[in-house]
């Protein structure tokens, strides 16, 4: 079989399969042997069928899954050993007339990227918070206020109230759309989500309709609300029974509920602080290296994604979906991912101390099964079962120390939790 290879760009080939008839015919020949002995046509005993029979009736089916197989076995015995190619390869043409078979394919292959001499010149913003006692008291509350009790009251609502709303869509001219009507809506104005809510709707009472407008301009939303019901929180006493059921049993009193509750605090602050940082690091990275990447990478990305959309829904993709107008939405992200796939590689393969030991995985594991609260026996059993979510393992804990050893040699500035989210808000919008 002839093969020919067109570079596309620096990453991205196109491959071309050629074969005769004659190149062909004794795996043909092999096919045909073995349906032989399978086929039955009433008529005839098992394994007599006669072969022109054979051709003639199946033919046609026998050589185009033999060809399948022939392709398959030429790419991964020549191609994927002489290319290695990265990412799903994307057939882009199948021909088999006149005896001749022309197959074609679009691959990626792993880009080669030259890492910055300095990584210290990398400069990386990285949000650090103390949680101060005033923030406790403030959870305190917040903990009080949901475990308390909501009465109805015939007021003006407040901004921690609890409304009742009827929400009736409305088209660009404030009419009401037909059959576009949700009852019964639960609005909680203490949310952080509700902000645009509870700036229209706190001061109105039950009985009030407030038309109201979010999103701007293709995309703005209109609709009326019509307040039912106003609920206003009594907070809960930070009992004895309380403090218990809050801390899980591990604080007794007073004292003991508020150093609980800062060290969760912390905690969430910590982890959010090293997420964070791990993503704008990489963003820092994509950004100070130039080089392309394969599409057919990229389109693998594009298809986790929804996946993930369609696992989130419960194993179905909503009605009318439309997955490839997703995946065009979501290019420029994929673009950034599968960079810093690249770019990860590569840094494993330059850091030298880079090593997964056994007592790594046992910790993520354990660290894992305390989330899920499940013996860590059980989850390392179930893993040693899968050997792609067992890679899968080692290439995040692989991809984690890689971070580690990033703390140490890109230049970090320390800013405060207010002063960070302002950078990340101008960030955003510029983005925008």
């Amino acid at each position: 079989m002839d093969i020919s290879v067109e570079e596309l760009t620096s990453v991205d080939k196109e491959v071309t399969l050629k074969a005769n008839r004659e190149d062909l015919q004794d795996d043909f020949n092999k096919a045909y042997k073995k349906y032989k002995d399978q086929i039955q046509l009433p008529g005839f005993r098992p394994g007599k069928v006669p072969m022109g029979l054979i051709k003639k009736r199946f033919g046609k089916d026998i050589e185009q899954e033999e060809i399948s197989n022939i392709v398959q076995k030429v790419f991964e015995k020549e191609v994927v050993p002489e290319y290695e190619p990265v990412g799903e390869t994307e057939m882009v043409d199948f021909s088999w007339e006149d005896d001749l078979l022309e197959v074609k394919f679009k691959i990626g292959s792993k880009p080669e990227i030259e890492l910055v001499d300095d990584l210290s010149s990398i400069e990386v913003n990285k949000m650090v918070h103390d949680v101060t006692d005033e923030e406790v008291e403030e959870e305190i509350e917040r903990t009080l206020e949901r475990e308390g009790n909501l009465e109805e009251v015939d007021e003006p609502a407040e901004e921690r109230d609890v409304l009742i709303v009827d929400v009736v869509t409305l088209d660009e001219d404030g009419n009401e759309v037909e059959g576009e009507v949700d009852e019964d809506q639960k609005i909680d104005l203490a949310q952080d989500g509700a902000k645009d809510f509870r700036e229209e709707l706190v001061g109105q009472k039950p009985g009030d309709v407030v038309d109201m407008e979010l999103g701007q301009g293709d995309e703005t939303d209109r609709f009326r609300v019509t307040i039912k019901k106003v609920q206003r929180r009594h907070k809960a006493e930070l009992t004895d029974e309380v403090i218990k059921d809050q801390s899980n049993g591990e604080a007794e009193n007073e004292d003991e509920f508020r150093s609980y509750i800062k060290s969760r605090m912390q905690q969430y602050y910590d982890q959010t602080a090293d997420d964070l940082f791990k993503n704008d690091v990489a963003d820092a990275l994509v950004e100070a290296h130039d080089f392309e990447v394969p599409e057919t990478f990229v389109s693998q990305v594009q298809g986790s994604y929804v996946e993930q959309l369609k696992q989130q829904q419960g194993g179905e993709l909503p009605e009318g979906f439309n997955a490839e107008e997703y995946k065009a939405g979501m290019k420029e992200r994929a673009v950034r991912e599968a960079k810093w796939s690249f770019i990860s590689q590569k840094l494993q393969e330059t850091f030298e101390e880079i090593e997964i030991k056994p007592e790594d995985i046992d910790e993520h594991l354990q660290m894992e099964a305390a989330r899920y609260g499940m013996p860590a026996d059980q989850l390392k059993q179930y893993y040693a079962q899968q050997p792609e979510m067992l890679e899968q393992l080692r290439s995040s804990i692989r991809e984690n120390k890689v971070f580690d050893i990033l703390q140490d040699k890109v230049s970090i500035n320390e800013i405060g939790k207010d002063k960070y989210r302002e950078l990340q808000d101008e960030k955003s919008k510029k983005n925008q």
